[in-house]
C-alpha cells in the first residue's frame, strides 16, 4: 500500500474526503516527525511505538576500493509494533 492507497482508505473508512484525510494523514506524519526529532517517543496503544534508537559508530568497507571508513554515530527512527498489531497479523 503507498500513501494515495492509503489516503483513499482512511477517506473511505471516517467518511470524509480525499483531500481531507491527505491533509490528515501529512499532519499526523508532521506530529510524528517533530516528536521523534525532539528525542521523545510517540505511543499507539494498540499498533505501536515510534522512538528514536542510537547507532554506535563503526568502522566499515568502501564496497568499491576495499578501504576502510569509518561511519559515524547516528539517531535512527525505531518502530516496536504493540501486541494488538502483532496479534492481528498472526
Amino acid at each position: 500500500m503507498n500513501k494515495q492507497e492509503l489516503i483513499d482508505a482512511v477517506a473511505i473508512s471516517a467518511d470524509i474526503s480525499k483531500a481531507a484525510a491527505g491533509r490528515a494523514l501529512d499532519g499526523a506524519i508532521a506530529a510524528i516527525k517533530g516528536t521523534l526529532k525532539r528525542g521523545q517517543t510517540v505511543t499507539l496503544v494498540g499498533f505501536g511505538t515510534f522512538y528514536v534508537g542510537k547507532r554506535a559508530s563503526r568502522s566499515g568497507r568502501n564496497p568499491r576500493t576495499g578501504a576502510s571508513i569509518k561511519i559515524r554515530a547516528a539517531k535512527v527512527p525505531k518502530f516496536r509494533a504493540g501486541k494488538a498489531l502483532k496479534d492481528s497479523v498472526n
